[in-house]
């Protein structure tokens, strides 16, 4: 009985002993402050390590690591250290004894310490957590997803497993980190429905939380552009998460944002300019070429001019650093910057020379496209260019990349076309989408505009490449009967080539699947008629029924670009004014919704169609509003501040011409004089043409006016006076200015001060040539802005006579005499 009271109390010692000692050695690792002090400890304790002393030393060892910057991280010391590859051989030996978490904590610190993704320890803690996957907490599982995540395992069986298991906790998740940590691990397994499911809980999730960390946010935006989803309210509440946590976000961040904005098609001037202004604050600190590379993409296409020149001057200097993605990316941001800065292009070109053989074959396609756009004239630089573009496209298997490549070579300079590229292309025709169509018909038709097929039989080749490319193109639209796929293949569809062989088929397509219009596909169905200028009757009808029986489940911002169709179209749906109406309350009851500049634009499509709605003119046409305009402005793309800019100026005109009670001023007198003034319009032959036939019309030369710019800024062709028995007044009796045929009379004072008052019964008379432009595609019918000048033109006191292209180029008029009677029939109004 004594023997066996001491047998056990010795046990207990050495039990309590060992669990103190124990305990020890995790408090000593837990404590430690540099990697060789870990390493150390695991020298000194190799037989004293059990799989929680492994799990918590390889957590400790990528936590000192998460603390110091970027450039002072250690990664490649600690991974050749010989206790670190002690660690890993226990911690494979231990991974069965290894709780759950523990062994997703291990894989996590592994991978972020940049061990191999498929090393024999991954590879071993992937296949036991994928056993344990069931168990596995809310949080241990979204660790474990961005694992497989980073190891680049998007298709594998177990992304699956965990999507599977998302999709039945998804209600029970309430944490928009793990979320959002699982959106992006899982989005390419998901179906559309599940992927809507997600979006909605996400939303609930930002919803609900005052305070969301912004890094969360760019998960969701990766998320959406994983799936290729542009989702305004998605990405409206990120925007306003980093706009409210602008000063925590650093260059890394900013350029990530900017880049995800990019892709998506997303854009806000807010957020611009708060980057812009945090950056060029701090434009000095970035010194290294990674960071500077990236402040270069995000500061240059908005940066001032002496900021502008700091960038490219430091580009310079730093060029020869750059790495193989720092120059594409540099070379991409000064083509959107429309930069050809000499001395920068060249260094570029140098430098590229020794990274040309990195690039896979879709960078060498941006990078020969930036190149030419940026006219880079290093002969040897395209030469290499064209020799690897070709060995790409001899191996080739991949349609989407056959067509790249053989679109940028007939971007290439002097490039002799030879009978393999036509055979290649060829050969994947008959598997190539619209898109991929288009792009060899117009590398095609670019060859054979330059003479550049030289070899016998050339054009007899050509032709049947031609036939067989339409053939193709046909058969891919017959062949369509889901209009959503549809849809997304003709998104980035345009050119000559489709406008003129497959518009047509694919409108009338389009028809066929008209009962597949839904409120969720209505947006890219009008955004293919706008880029198609087609004014398809059915269609048109079917998109406002559906958009006047869903407008609530459509963003507001959609809603804008369904207005546009139908404000540029001139075409009024079966219940106008219901589609009208209903369209304009949901979208004023979220001007919330849209950027200042956004607004502008709504405002002007609304007035093409003759809506004015007062909370939005008051709104715009505000001191405030119109000051953080002009901010904003400055920050967007050169092509879009034009366009923003020209939209107010005739937004600010229909106000003041068709809604005179609101007692908004006219304020664009001055800009609309710079703008003619510095667009030197010169007077073409048409136009010399048809002032000699009013000369002889009329009696002379004083009793018609040439490029007569108006009151309120509109330019018109000719301007005439008739009196009340149709008889032509003369300009000089009118003391008023007569033009040369060779230049361009502006009369553009608001009250039209400079004109005599006409006699009781005269008429002012104005003339206009209407282009294609003016109408919608193979149709008679006016479009929106056409109307519009109309509309106003008579506002001003004229009688608008508009001669259509189709009308004066007929056959009809095919002589000067039948050209002067049917001007004079106009004129005087003669039916």
């Amino acid at each position: 009985m004594l023997c066996l009271r001491q047998a056990c109390l010795f046990t207990l010692r050495h039990y309590q002993a060992r669990t103190l000692s124990s305990d020890l050695l995790l408090s000593q690792i837990n404590s430690c402050t540099h990697e060789d002090e870990v390493f150390n400890l695991v020298g000194r304790n190799k037989a004293r390590l059990s799989e929680k002393h492994v799990g918590i030393a390889l957590n400790v060892l990528w936590q000192l690591q998460k603390k110091r910057p970027l450039l002072l991280r250690t990664s490649d010391y600690i991974r050749n250290h010989s206790q670190f590859l002690t660690l890993c051989i226990l911690a494979e030996n231990k991974v069965e004894h290894m709780e759950d978490e523990a062994i997703v904590d291990t894989l996590y610190s592994i991978l972020r310490l940049n061990v191999e993704d498929h090393s024999s320890l991954a590879e071993v803690l992937v296949t036991e957590a994928w056993k344990r996957l069931e168990r596995l907490s809310l949080p241990a599982l979204s660790k474990f997803a961005l694992c497989l995540y980073k190891q680049r395992r998007h298709f594998s069986p177990v992304i699956g497993k965990v999507a599977h298991i998302v999709d039945m906790k998804l209600d029970s998740i309430q944490d928009i980190r793990i979320l959002s940590v699982l959106m992006i691990s899982i989005s390419d397994v998901i179906s559309q429905h599940f992927r809507d499911r997600l979006l909605h809980k996400a939303g609930q999730l930002l919803e609900e939380k005052d305070e969301v960390h912004f890094n969360y946010a760019k998960r969701i935006l990766q998320f959406l552009q994983n799936v290729k989803l542009r989702y305004h309210p998605l990405l409206e509440k990120c925007n306003k998460i980093f706009l409210k946590s602008a000063s925590h976000l650093d260059i890394h961040s900013i350029s990530l944002i900017l880049g995800l904005y990019e892709q998506l098609g997303f854009d806000n001037a807010e957020f611009r300019l708060v980057a812009k202004q945090l950056l060029s604050e701090t434009i000095d600190v970035y010194y290294d070429p990674e960071t500077f590379g990236k402040l270069f993409f995000v500061l240059g296409p908005m940066a001032g001019s002496k900021v502008r020149e700091r960038l490219l001057v430091t580009a310079v200097h730093m060029a020869e650093e750059f790495s193989s993605h720092q120059v594409l990316v540099i070379l991409k941001t000064m083509q959107k910057m429309k930069c050809r800065n000499s001395h920068l292009l060249k260094k570029m070109a140098s430098v590229l020379h020794k990274h040309l053989d990195s690039y896979h074959v879709i960078q060498l396609v941006k990078l020969t496209q930036y190149l030419v756009v940026l006219r880079c004239h290093d002969l040897e630089l395209f030469a290499k260019l064209k020799m690897l573009l070709l060995g790409f496209l001899k191996s080739s298997v991949i349609p989407a990349d056959t067509a790249a490549i053989i679109r940028v070579l007939a971007m290439l300079p002097s490039f002799q076309v030879d009978k393999v590229i036509i055979n290649k292309a060829a050969a994947v025709l008959p598997q190539c989408k619209l898109h991929h169509l288009n792009c060899i018909a117009t590398a095609l038709v670019k060859w054979n505009h330059y003479d550049q097929l030289h070899w016998q039989n050339s054009s007899e080749l050509c032709v049947k490449l031609v036939q067989k490319l339409n053939d193709c193109g046909f058969r891919r639209l017959r062949n369509a009967n889901t209009l959503n796929l549809l849809l997304e293949e003709l998104t980035h569809v345009n050119g000559e080539w489709f406008e003129e062989v497959l518009s047509e088929e694919t409108v009338a397509m389009c028809q066929r699947l008209i009962d597949q219009i839904t409120w969720a596909n209505v947006l890219q169905l009008s955004l293919f008629l706008i880029k198609t200028n087609h004014r398809c009757p059915s269609l048109l009808d079917r998109i406002a029924s559906v958009t006047v029986e869903n407008i609530d489940k459509i963003h507001p911002f959609e809603i804008y670009f369904i207005l546009f169709l139908f404000s540029a179209l001139n075409y009024d749906p079966p219940a106008n004014e219901e589609f009208f109406e209903s369209c304009i309350q949901r979208l004023t009851s979220n001007l919330s919704c849209f950027g200042t500049h956004r607004l502008v634009l709504l405002g002007h499509v609304l007035a093409v169609a003759g809506y004015f709605p007062p909370v939005l003119m008051m709104r715009i046409f505000n001191v405030s509003f119109l000051s953080k305009l002009d901010a904003q402005l400055e920050v967007l793309p050169d092509i879009l501040k034009q366009r923003v800019r020209l939209c107010l100026m005739k937004l600010n005109r229909a106000v003041c011409l068709e809604c005179p009670e609101f007692h908004i001023p006219w304020f664009h007198e001055h800009y609309c004089q710079r703008v003619f003034c510095n667009s030197n319009s010169q007077i073409n032959p048409l136009r010399q043409y048809v002032h000699r036939m009013l000369t002889e019309i009329l009696g002379g030369s004083h009793y018609a006016r040439m490029s007569v710019l108006t009151a309120y800024c509109y330019e018109i062709d000719f301007e005439c006076v008739l009196d009340e028995n149709k008889k032509p007044l003369s300009y000089v009796a009118q003391n008023t200015p007569l033009d040369d045929v060779e230049g361009i009379h502006l009369t553009c004072d608001i009250k039209d001060k400079g004109r005599k008052a006409l006699p009781p019964g005269a008429q002012r008379i104005a003339l206009e040539f209407l282009d294609s432009k003016a109408f919608s595609k193979d149709s008679h019918h006016l479009k929106g802005e056409s109307a519009l000048k109309k509309r106003h033109l008579e506002m001003l006191g004229y009688r608008v006579v508009q001669i259509p292209h189709f009308e004066w180029n007929s056959m009809v008029l095919s002589t000067k005499g039948e050209q002067l009677e049917y001007l004079r029939r106009h004129l005087y109004g003669i039916q």
